[in-house]
This record gives structure tokens, C-alpha cells and sequence, in this order.
């Protein structure tokens, strides 16, 4: 195959369609395997891809929400470390929760000081 044969070929490839039919051919046991593994991809995102990809909020959009500027949403979504309030509203404004958990080898723990209560404040200031 020449270098163009695989161009129009590449060109004439509909993704989505050939992943339905290459899904529709497979067994039931690898559909499910295939998704798991989106789950958990899916469940490994920055929070840049989780706005991308989770949500149907522009970051303008995100921005209004959280009365910050685009360029505050972008830092945000650069950084390494994170207020947990501001992680929390990121989250809320995306249509999310966000739980925290300590993973322990003989249990795992929900940490419950920092949920919000109905009202919108911090459990931890009522």
C-alpha cells in the first residue's frame, strides 16, 4: 500500500462508526472488559480534562459560575495544589460532588468535615 492509498484510506475511516461495529463484533465478556477500562480511565482526569470531558461547561462558562476570570480557571487547572474549597466549587459548578477519602490498608475512610450542608456552607463552620 502506497503512502497515499493509506491517506485516502485514513480519510475515508469513520471512527466512531468502525468502533460500533468492531464494538457489535465483539463477545460479551471483552464489551465488558473494554468498559471497565473507559471507566477507569474516565475516573483518572486532571481537572482540565474533567471539564473538558465530564462536562458540557465551557471554561467561560465555568468562570461566571465561580464569579473568577478565565485566566483564575486556568490556573486552577494548571496547579499541583489546590484549596479543597475551591476544588469544591470547581466540582459543584461542573454538576459534580466531591468526596474526600483516606485509603487505609484495612478500610477506606469518607472525611465528612468539609462536605457542604444544604445551606451551601462547610459542615465544619455550622
Amino acid at each position: 500500500m502506497t503512502p497515499k492509498d493509506r491517506d485516502m484510506e485514513r480519510d475515508n475511516f469513520d471512527t466512531a462508526g468502525s468502533f460500533s461495529k468492531l464494538r457489535d463484533q465483539m463477545s460479551s465478556d471483552a464489551r465488558e472488559r473494554v468498559s471497565h477500562r473507559v471507566c477507569d480511565t474516565l475516573l483518572e482526569m486532571t481537572l482540565q480534562e474533567l471539564q473538558q470531558n465530564a462536562s458540557d461547561k465551557t471554561q467561560v462558562e465555568l468562570a461566571e459560575l465561580l464569579e473568577l476570570t478565565r485566566g483564575a480557571i486556568a490556573q486552577i487547572d494548571g496547579r499541583q495544589d489546590v484549596l479543597l474549597s475551591k476544588l469544591t466549587k470547581y466540582i459543584h459548578a461542573l454538576g459534580g460532588d466531591l468526596e474526600l477519602v483516606a485509603r487505609f490498608p484495612d478500610a477506606d475512610v469518607r472525611i465528612t468535615q468539609f462536605e457542604q450542608e444544604d445551606d451551601g456552607r462547610a459542615a465544619a463552620e455550622a
